[in-house]
Formats: structure tokens, sequence, C-alpha cells
């Protein structure tokens, strides 16, 4: 067995950990009113670092199975780590601004606001539910 399968774990348990963890952290804040600026800050710097982690993750993941000769394990570790970099380029910047709407009080801001959190975390749930099944189906190869 080789020793690339270890980093495969690790990165694998890591990468289900942050996604899980970020999924049931990241609904509660749901019930916020989103009508304080801080809020926005806030969520935004949550998704910031679950976006990061999950990158280091999927990256370390990808390079491991890709070590241990998985190569569409790999592929999808890296279309994991992509996905990551896509979102923090795209949702954290409409974040930031939907956050200057709510200070200022535009209307519909903060429904707009509540409306891409809810995207977000329906991506992170489609996420996990693919990381979950991708570990199923490496069990049974091994």
């Amino acid at each position: 067995m080789p020793s690339a399968i270890y980093g495969a774990f690790f990165f694998t348990v890591a990468l289900l950990f942050v996604t899980a963890y970020f999924l049931l952290g990241g609904l509660p804040l749901l019930i916020l009113k989103h009508d304080v600026p801080l809020d926005a800050r806030f969520i935004g710097g949550f998704f910031r670092v679950y976006y990061s982690a999950a990158f280091w993750a999927a990256l370390g993941a990808c390079l491991s199975y890709a070590l241990w000769g998985r190569v569409a394990l790999a592929v999808g570790a890296a279309a994991v780590a992509l996905i990551a970099t896509l979102l923090r380029r795209h949702f954290l910047p409409l974040m930031l601004r939907l956050g200057a709407q709510i200070e200022a009080r535009e209307g519909g801001a903060i429904q707009r606001f509540r409306r891409l959190h809810a995207i977000a975390l329906l991506i992170n749930l489609a996420l996990l539910a693919l990381l979950v099944w991708g570990t199923i189906q490496l069990s049974r190869s091994i």
C-alpha cells in the first residue's frame, strides 16, 4: 500500500470536516436580520475562511490522490479546489458590495444578501453530498 494513501485519507477527512463544519456553522447565521453592516462583514469573513480551508484541503487531497495513482479522484479534488477559488473570487466581493448597500440602507440589499448567503450554503451542501458520495465510492474500490 503506497504511503500516499495516508495523505489522501487525511486530506479527504479534512475536506469533509471543513465542509460539514462550515455548512452547520453557516445555517444558524441565516437567522440574522442582516440589517447591520457587521453581519455582512462577519458572514463574508466566515466564507473567506471556509473557501481558503476548502481550497488547501482539496489541493492536498488532489496531490495525494495523484501520488497514489487515483487520477479520477485527483481530478475531482482539483475541481473542488477550483470551485472554492471561483466562489471566493465571485461571492466574497458581492457580499462586500451588498454589505455596503445594507449600510447605505439601499432597498432590497438585505434580501439579496440573504439570497446570496443561502445560495452559498446550498452549494456547500451539494459539495458535501458529492464528497460523501466520492468517499463511499473510494471505500468500495480499496
